[in-house]
């Protein structure tokens, strides 16, 4: 197993009481994020509303890196909530808050309440591209499958 990133972290001050996100487990691939609403005015999100979701910290991810941020399988199957942006991606040169783009897909309204587990964050190594143009498209290499999609690989 590879040695962790080190990852600088933030805690803003809407978040400064909060725990940094974590891994639950031993083998998580994903790391827990935290509301950062206020204690004492929690988010009620009616059916098809949406909301950014405050974290409470903000990160200097290192170059080659991003942050997946995606919905907790819990909150959608109990409640209908999930991401609007499934996932969303923090880029390595964002500094801002990390916030969550929250949709209640339920019939019942939801509350956000402080430290509630909204979605989980997982850390991956990203590379660049290169385009490499050709005059058309029968210049590209050609594949068994060619130009087949939507469902052209099921049985």
């Amino acid at each position: 197993m590879t040695e962790p990133i080190k990852i600088q972290v933030a805690r803003l001050e809407n978040g400064c009481d909060l725990p940094l996100p974590a891994y639950q487990t031993e083998h998580a691939a994903g790391m827990d994020l935290l509301a950062a609403v206020p204690a004492e005015a929690p988010l009620i999100l009616e059916p098809m509303a949406r909301a950014a979701v405050p974290c409470g910290f903000a990160m200097a991810l290192p170059p080659g890196f991003e942050a997946q941020i995606r919905p907790r399988s819990g909150l959608a199957i109990k409640h209908g909530l999930t991401m609007v942006n499934a996932p969303g991606t923090i880029d390595a040169d964002y500094r801002g808050e990390i916030k969550v783009l929250l949709i209640n897909l339920g019939t019942q309204p939801v509350t956000i309440t402080r430290t509630m587990r909204i979605a989980q964050m997982v850390i991956s190594r990203v590379e660049s591209a290169k385009w490499a143009e050709v005059a058309h498209l029968n210049d590209l290499p050609s594949t068994e499958r060619g130009s087949g999609g939507f469902g052209s690989t099921g049985h």
